[in-house]
Formats: C-alpha cells, structure tokens, sequence
C-alpha cells in the first residue's frame, strides 16, 4: 500500500504517521530536504486524492493527517515484507524475528508466547 508511493510522498506520510495531526510548516521544517510550502500543499493534495491522507480544519490552518490507521498500515508494510523477503511465509518471518531473541526482553517473549497460544486456540488447535 504505502510502499507503492513514490519517495517524497512516502516521505511526508511517515512524517504524518510520526507526528500526528500537523500543519504544512510543521510538514516542510520536518523533511529532510527542504520543500517549499506550495510543494508541499500540491503533494498532499495528491495524497489526499488517492486516499492517504485527510486533512481537517483547525484555528492555525489545515491539519493533515493519515487516513488509514497505524493499525492497517503497519499490517500492510509487514505483509509486504513477509512477501519479498520471507517468500510469503509468516512462520519464517518468525524465525527471523526470533533469530534476534538475545534482543528481546522476558516480557516480549512472554507476549509472544501469549499471541501464539490465542492463535492455536482462534483455529481450533491445542
């Protein structure tokens, strides 16, 4: 989803994702090369177009925001990492991730533990 825009639109909707509600000058200050305001105002609106973005009036001017919750994007950029790198397999994204043990923490282990037993018990399993 948010991988298919190109850099500098993905660039401000990170900055979005980070940041929150922010205005355009918050925008512009935020990226790492410099764009002008109106540059800025023509990718946004582009990216509202297409359904990333959604802006609201404020006091101080126009509030951008993401349109799609963190939630739902950050399962989309993972599925897509699961795809290229992992050929489609969640288990060996697992793997991977657990690979990194030594730089999880008990309880983050124990979390895991946690979601893998409500995914055996959510299909029928032990």
């Amino acid at each position: 989803m948010l991988s298919k825009l190109p850099p500098r639109e993905r660039q401000i909707v990170d900055i979005l994702y980070e940041r929150g509600p922010v205005l355009v000058s918050e925008i512009c200050e935020a990226l790492p090369d410099p764009l002008s305001g109106s540059a800025v105002r023509a990718m946004l609106k582009r990216l509202e177009d297409k359904g990333y973005v959604q802006r609201s009036e404020s006091q101080r001017g126009y509030l951008y925001s993401p349109a799609v919750s963190d939630t739902v994007a950050k399962k989309s950029a993972l599925s897509e990492i699961v795809r290229v790198f992992f050929n489609g397999s969640p288990a060996s994204a697992a793997t991977a991730l657990l690979g990194m043990s030594e730089k999880l923490k008990d309880n983050e282990l124990d979390e895991l533990e946690q979601m893998i037993a409500r995914a055996r018990k959510a299909k029928g399993g032990n």
